[in-house]
């Protein structure tokens, strides 16, 4: 791949990053908002505008998927959202589900992707690739915008799909592990959301979550493609 053409792949990266990334965040602080803490709101978080998510987290946000985008056309990155956490101690429950806001959007994401998937084969412009990628879950029958599309519509897919489960990992600081008092007491949940406040637990759950993902995603995104595919695989 020449360098233009790799630059061009790696700024459509970069772009549905921000685009998934933001929506993840306006969905916690939606969410949150919902369950009685406006303190997100009040930060201009509840936004698709992805300034307002790059102003709170630069290095997450600019820095650290640009230079990932560079050295491995893959962009890498963070982000956050504000929420009080004394809300969270007197509410554990709805802090759960503004956790499992973040991953369903990006969830959503990935059935539009699907969908599109889907619409394209049946109008003929997309076709079942040879090789499938994460960059190449769709081929185009044809070159110019179908490629263009056929490309943004994979990597709309699977970086979603990246977000969706690494997000649902029960470790914190992930999602996952916020969403756990759903399905514990409310004693058990409070003791869980003060546990959660150790800054320990979130170092190791990093750790392990970034060592044990790539092996797990493999699996599922086959699974996903299958999925998409149904008979194909």
């Amino acid at each position: 791949m020449n360098p233009l053409a790799q630059a061009a792949d790696g700024l459509v990266w970069y772009v549905v990053f921000l685009f998934s990334v933001s929506l993840h965040e306006a969905a916690h602080a939606w969410a949150a908002r919902r369950g009685g803490d406006p303190t997100a709101y009040l930060a201009g978080q509840v936004t698709l505008d992805p300034r307002a998510h790059m102003r709170r987290e630069p290095f997450g946000m600019v820095v650290l998927p640009l230079f990932s985008v560079l050295m491995s056309g893959w962009p890498i990155g963070y982000a956050s959202t504000p929420y009080d956490p004394r809300w969270a101690l007197a509410h554990p429950r709805r802090a759960a589900w503004m956790s499992l806001a973040g991953p369903a959007a990006n969830l959503v994401l990935v059935l539009v992707a699907g969908g599109l998937v889907r619409c394209g084969l049946g109008l003929g412009v997309f076709a079942v690739p040879d090789q499938i990628t994460g960059g190449s879950v769709v081929a185009a029958t044809r070159e110019g915008v179908a490629a263009a599309a056929a490309f943004v519509v994979s990597a709309l897919f699977t970086l979603n799909l990246i977000l969706f489960l690494f997000n649902l990992l029960p470790l914190p600081p992930l999602d996952g592990a916020g969403a756990l008092p759903l399905v514990l007491s409310e004693r058990a949940a409070l003791r869980y959301q003060q546990l959660l406040r150790q800054p320990i637990l979130a170092i190791a759950g990093i750790l392990i979550a970034w060592n044990a993902f790539g092996p797990l995603f493999r699996r599922l995104f086959r699974a996903a493609v299958g999925l998409l595919y149904p008979g194909s695989f």
